[in-house]
């Protein structure tokens, strides 16, 4: 539950980063503020920001092979940060099983958008993970989240 905390205030910051023009030390300092997050779960939320900022170029590049008939700047702006996140979790940050990473991208999906943004987050994450090898069973069968 902490990793979900940490997700949906990654993303927060992610979006303001992406829509608010605000910096990203600035974004995560003003969500990492917004209730109690254990130290873990804070650094969670600060590598989950940094990591897809540093990599949003090929993140976005992914996404626009598979986002087929829309142009990266016409998604929606949560979904658009809410797949960024996804796929640089899914790449970099292994220790998460892939499905966990896809089920907590549908669910926030759906909490800041609708359920047919969880069907589509859903959709280009699976296309996404079958082209980049990634197999949606834990290798170990646990998972922290």
């Amino acid at each position: 539950m902490l990793r979900r905390s940490a997700r949906a205030r990654a993303l927060q910051a992610l979006f303001a980063i992406d829509v608010g023009g605000t910096g990203p030390d600035m974004a995560l300092e003003q969500v990492l503020e917004e209730g109690e997050l254990p130290p873990g779960a804070k650094a969670f939320t600060r590598q989950l920001v940094e990591g897809t900022i540093a990599r949003r170029d090929e993140l976005d590049a992914i996404i626009r092979k598979y986002a087929v008939g829309w142009r990266l700047e016409r998604l929606a702006a949560v979904d658009r940060n809410i797949l960024r996140m996804a796929l640089y979790e899914m790449q970099y940050h292994r220790e998460t099983p892939v499905r966990v990473v896809i089920n907590e991208a549908i669910e926030l999906a759906k909490h800041f958008n609708n359920e047919e943004a969880g069907r589509f987050v859903n959709g280009l994450l699976d296309n996404a993970r079958k082209d980049l090898g990634l197999s949606v069973e834990a290798e170990d069968g646990n998972s922290r989240d």
